[in-house]
């Protein structure tokens, strides 16, 4: 029998993640059927997701009239909710996570995106969800921010796995590495269990594309038109350098040697923006050992019918990858630039679906009361 395309992505080392979750999915048996048949390891989720899940169907229900009668606020509710589904696909990867030794079966909930530039908030609300989920198999997603790197150091010497997310910048990712490292040192001082520690790296791919293909095209030389839809992927092979380099560092040996984990790249925003790209490309052009691709169920579908996976498709690539952002500065994009700006939107950009998340459950709430 020939190897599906996904089994074939596994087998060069990607944990392929879904970027989903709803009660409906978890009902109905979905997440199971795709650990079967798509090789899926992981799940993400982010208050986009949340939201979305929350407005359609009758899934949530039951536990909205329960926590309607119970008096719950729209916060608590949204805890309630949201920890619950986590918990409960926590529950489904279980397998996965013990079979895997840790690395995979994780399933991410996120801190309240309005926390972003909060590290004290930051930290007391990722010890709430990491308590309220109460499974080895979670993860918190905290952001990237500077006020977030501070919550990462803190929330790792507590023993919390973390998935860093909305990672633009290679200079970001190394202070991300940095944070993660130091908390791991924290960890070790205090006597942790380093092996039960885990994290991921969220570096975000199309988005990347997306912004600086529009200022590409307002340059508009055919210098600037060649680089169209280059630097997404480029920008993440680089980040995978300094993944190596990282963790190939004598500080980094020392705790591996004490039993830690490295701190494996994620590759987020995976599902092509532009029709005019292939719809796999952020799949088969960021292959490589021990990292994880969260894909959207479209891009999933695609990658099982029709990727091309060719093995691994960013060592030997950063020569390439450089003079990609070397040309991008020559025609006048700011890489620096669009980074900050890509940050700066992502965090509003889930602090809008956050709002649009307690709206939904307010109604809700009113409608049961």
């Amino acid at each position: 029998m020939t190897e599906t395309n996904t089994a074939q992505l596994s087998a060069a080392g990607v944990s392929i993640w879904l970027d989903d979750l709803s009660r409906e999915r978890i009902k109905s048996e979905g997440l199971q059927k795709l650990i079967a048949e798509r090789n899926v390891v992981g799940v993400t989720t982010n208050p986009t997701i949340f939201a979305s899940a929350l407005s359609k169907g009758e899934a949530y229900d039951e536990q909205v009239r329960e926590l309607a009668a119970a008096g719950k606020d729209v916060t608590a509710a949204v805890f309630e909710i949201t920890t619950d589904d986590v918990a409960n696909a926590s529950d489904i990867f279980r397998p996965v996570y013990d079979a895997s030794k840790g690395f995979d079966g994780r399933v991410s909930i996120e801190v309240e995106p309005g926390l972003a530039h909060d590290a004290a908030g930051t930290i007391s609300e990722a010890k709430a969800l990491w308590a309220k989920v109460d499974r080895p198999n979670a993860m918190i997603k905290i952001p990237a921010t500077i006020e977030g790197l501070e919550a990462i150091t803190a929330v790792i010497a507590e023993g919390i796995s973390v998935n860093v997310t909305l990672i633009f910048s290679l200079e970001r990712y190394r202070e991300v590495i940095n944070a993660y490292l130091t908390g791991l040192e924290k960890a070790k001082e205090a006597g942790r269990d380093l092996s039960t520690i885990h994290s991921v790296a969220s570096f975000f791919v199309s988005r990347v594309d997306t912004e600086i293909d529009k200022r590409l095209d307002a340059i508009g030389s055919d210098e600037a038109l060649s680089l169209k839809s280059k630097a997404g992927v480029a920008n993440a092979q680089l980040a995978y350098e300094v993944f190596e380099q990282s963790f190939d560092s004598e500080r980094a040996q020392v705790l591996l040697q004490a039993g830690a984990n490295k701190q494996r790249p994620l590759w987020a925003s995976t599902g092509v923006k532009s029709p005019e790209l292939p719809d796999t490309l952020y799949v088969t052009q960021l292959v490589a050992p021990g990292v994880v691709n969260t894909m959207p169920e479209k891009t999933l579908e695609a990658t099982f019918d029709h990727a091309e996976v060719t093995g691994d498709t960013i060592t030997g690539s950063y020569d390439e990858a450089n003079a990609i952002l070397d040309r991008l500065s020559a025609v006048g994009v700011s890489y620096d630039e669009v980074t900050a700006l890509l940050e700066k939107e992502g965090v509003e950009k889930f602090i809008v679906s956050w709002n649009e998340l307690l709206d939904t459950v307010t109604a809700a709430l009113e409608a049961a009361k």
